[in-house]
């Protein structure tokens, strides 16, 4: 999937591109159907709501599942961020976030990057996030708000929060967040909450700054996120464990268009549970000759 110069532009000026319905209800039906077991499982790879049973976040269901390992490989999700980078990708992180009714917490002002700069040593910000929504969002179930524009900002100063929420977060201060919004509009489209139906997909730039308010409805609003890395820009420390930062630099291989419909064959390693190095951590810095 290659973007026009129209949708280059528009991604270059506001930091995302949207695409409603991107994927059919059947593709996205294939997802869904595969979340209720990923979310069953008492590990370390699902991150559970402060004071709730809740699933706040599931990481590395690519190597766990395999309709979300053919979905880490679909061109759709991949072929766009390979396009803006010019380059292979490999899968930086997955995470299926679960905004669950009544139940799903808010997730503060932040950058990506900021985070991938400070845990990871992710060199630059080529990188981004692809996700799909699995539930309709609405503005009723905690949509996604971004800031248009403010991915130009570059990288901003953050404070890491280790407490509002159960997943710590590096986050951005009121202040800036009002200089940013002020700067794109205010009141006249300084935010965007991107909604639409199941299948719906967001590509946004990882300085985007972006938040989402608590689901206080009845319904789900469900999303999987790819986070696609350029191959020479991985990253250089293993202070996190890898389920939840990948290291195989590996580039991505594309399976067909219609993966999410037909049985391919695609390895899960983690099927059966987590190795113990997937929970191993080390502050050193990688040798970048060796990496």
């Amino acid at each position: 999937m290659k973007l026009t110069p129209e949708q280059r532009a528009q991604f270059e000026c506001d930091g995302y591109l949207f695409f409603p319905g991107h994927f059919s209800p059947e593709e996205a039906k294939a997802l869904t159907d595969a979340v209720p077991d990923l979310y069953s499982k008492r590990a370390a790879f699902n991150v559970r709501e402060k004071g709730s049973d809740a699933v706040r976040t599931n990481f590395a269901a690519h190597l766990i599942s395999e309709p979300f390992a053919r979905l880490a490989r679909h061109p759709r999700m991949v072929e766009p961020v390979m396009d803006l980078f010019g380059e292979e990708v490999y899968m930086h992180q997955f995470k299926i976030n679960g905004k669950m009714a009544f139940e799903g917490d808010v997730w503060q002002w932040h950058q990506d990057y900021g985070t991938w700069l400070n845990d990871d040593l992710m060199p630059t910000e080529r990188a981004m996030n692809v996700a799909i929504f699995l539930d309709e969002v609405t503005e009723h179930n905690g949509p996604l708000m971004f800031i248009p524009g403010s991915h130009r900002k570059g990288v901003v100063d953050a404070k890491h929060d280790l407490t509002t929420t159960s997943y710590p977060l590096w986050t951005v201060d009121n202040d800036l967040i009002r200089q940013l919004v002020d700067r794109a509009g205010g009141k006249h489209g300084g935010i965007v909450s991107p909604k639409g139906p199941a299948g719906s997909m967001i590509l946004f730039h990882s300085c985007l700054v972006h938040a989402s308010g608590s689901n206080l409805s009845p319904f789900n609003r469900v999303a999987v996120y790819l986070s696609l890395c350029a191959v020479s820009n991985h990253i250089r420390c293993h202070k996190r464990p890898e389920y939840i930062a990948h290291r195989n630099f590996a580039p991505i291989e594309l399976l067909p268009d219609d993966c999410l419909l037909k049985p391919y064959p695609v390895e899960v390693p983690w099927k059966n549970g987590l190795p113990e190095s997937a929970l191993q951590t080390s502050l050193e810095v990688l040798d970048t000759a060796e990496a």
